[in-house]
């Protein structure tokens, strides 16, 4: 639709033009940096950094429902660079221009309201958000736009060049960094660190695909982090983990979607999410206290967290009920189905604590929430949405763990609407499904396969095993006819059907 054919009050709106003063500002000593160069930690301190902008307020001089139309609108343009994220370019990078901006196709995932059969048995009404949808088949594409929009921008600026993007994974990171890169080769070349045999086959084959560098090490992710950590320190690459302000940033936009997805109404809804490294639920909470912030939203949805057993240190850490007594410690995981969640030490817990303060507090209530969930549980909740018609991964399946424990434990009542966050597309952890069905997983995970749950292939062969058709090798027609005879009435039977009269 052609900018012409808006309400005049609003065309004006339509396309951004670069705008706002951004910072970084360390959440250890509050020192602030300009962003004009690669900066993932306090430079004084070491901490994690958040991005700011110092003009938020103009922001607010728009009335919220104006905004409400400004989104709506774009909704309909058909300008690539506001089709993804940056349909929110205000609110996630307002400096960079839009020809400097990446867009693959994410973002805008659908959400899909569970079938009468599913929310009945989980307890709740509920909505799965199928980010597995997005261009790499999960949500790190939303926070790689925004990253690699912004080293583009400082390419086109000529602020960097020749650029390396690195980064530790579970599997989906490094997926979407690599996809990402390619689409920016030869300015920008990409190389990942993964723990040995700890990613899908799936998931490897992705940065293979995509011509990165990839490299196993020993260990499990935390390890491969730090080794990432390390290299970003002592040598000019580009990290492009949650680490980096800018990812979270777009994965703000996730907020933002839901928000508009339901026009708006936030007072009944709660946004259910796994943890990992924390950078989501960090930029979940943001993006939320964003668009409160600026009356675009009236109320903050409640947040829950979820971990699983094997891997829960946040969970943990709010165990405490005195906030002055919490302490935050590491723990060593265990082997978990949600292998993407798998991370003992998240970079972003600093980000989680302070912005999980805020939105509480902002909210006028305690409105954040973290549920621990069994290995069995998330599997088992994984196969049960797959059944009815999702495509949730094993993080999809914590999430909707979590959907039911919060319903047990009261956090979530017949008055509200769930959305369950499934992060990464289901084919990417069928390996998984696969073990399950065939009674072949490792112990460690500690699940015992649900016969019900359980569906394998039936071979079914004809009574004449010598006459069977073979690629390149077809039977008569009399033959093919005796056979489809065969093959017919053995399927029939099995599903218990009729001969039509």
């Amino acid at each position: 639709m052609k900018i012409d054919n808006f309400p005049k009050e609003i065309q004006t709106f339509l396309i951004p033009q670069p705008q706002g003063d951004l910072f970084y500002q360390c959440l250890g000593c509050s020192a602030t940096y300009p962003i004009k160069e690669l900066l993932y930690v306090c430079p004084k301190c070491g901490q994690v950094l958040l991005i700011h902008n110092r003009n938020f307020d103009e922001l607010k001089k728009i009335p919220g429902k104006t905004w409400q139309q400004i989104f709506d609108y774009r909704r309909m343009l058909n300008i690539p660079a506001l089709k993804g994220i940056y349909r929110y370019h205000e609110f996630i990078g307002p400096n960079i221009p839009l020809n400097s901006i990446v867009y693959l196709g994410e973002g805008h995932t659908p959400i899909v309201e569970a079938n009468r059969q599913l929310q009945a048995k989980a307890g709740a009404k509920f909505y799965y958000k199928n980010d597995g949808q997005n261009p790499s088949a999960s949500f790190k594409d939303r926070g790689m736009a925004s990253a690699l929009s912004y080293i583009k921008y400082l390419i086109d600026t000529r602020l960097a060049s020749n650029i390396i993007a690195i980064c530790a994974s579970t599997g989906d990171t490094s997926a979407s960094a690599a996809l990402y890169a390619s689409y920016l080769t030869p300015d920008i070349k990409s190389a990942v660190l993964l723990p040995y045999k700890k990613v899908t086959p799936q998931q490897l084959s992705q940065p293979l695909g995509s011509g990165a560098k990839v490299f196993e090490i020993p260990g499990v992710f935390d390890d491969c982090m730090k080794i990432v950590e390390k290299l970003s320190e002592e040598y000019p690459v580009a990290l492009l983990n949650s680490k980096n302000a800018w990812r979270i940033l777009g994965q703000e936009s996730y907020s933002y979607e839901v928000a508009q997805d339901f026009e708006y109404e936030m007072h009944d809804k709660v946004i259910i999410v796994p943890i990992g490294n924390a950078g989501n639920i960090s930029a979940v909470m943001s993006g939320f206290l964003k668009f409160y912030e600026a009356g675009i939203i009236d109320t903050l949805p409640k947040i829950i967290g979820v971990q699983s057993e094997h891997a829960d240190p946040v969970f943990r850490y709010y165990l405490e009920p005195d906030v002055d007594k919490r302490v935050f410690k590491p723990v060593t995981v265990k082997p978990s189905v949600a292998q993407a969640a798998m991370i003992g030490n998240p970079v972003s817990m600093p980000r989680v604590i302070a912005i999980a303060n805020r939105y509480n507090e902002m909210s006028g209530r305690k409105n954040v929430f973290f549920i621990q969930v069994t290995e069995q549980s998330i599997m088992d909740w994984s196969l049960d949405a797959n059944r009815n018609g999702h495509i949730a991964c094993t993080q999809g399946g914590e999430s909707l763990a979590g959907l039911v424990q919060a319903v047990e434990q009261g956090i979530i009542t017949d008055q509200d609407i769930a959305i369950v966050d499934a992060t990464a597309h289901a084919i990417k952890f069928s390996g998984f499904q696969d073990q399950y069905f065939q009674k072949t997983i490792d112990k460690d995970y500690e699940i015992k396969p649900n016969q019900s749950l359980i569906n394998m292939p039936s071979l079914v062969m004809p009574e004449n095993r010598e006459k069977i058709p073979a690629q390149g090798k077809p039977l008569s027609d009399d033959d093919f006819k005796i056979f489809a005879d065969d093959i017919s009435r053995k399927i029939a039977t099995e599903l218990n059907l009729v001969k039509n009269s």
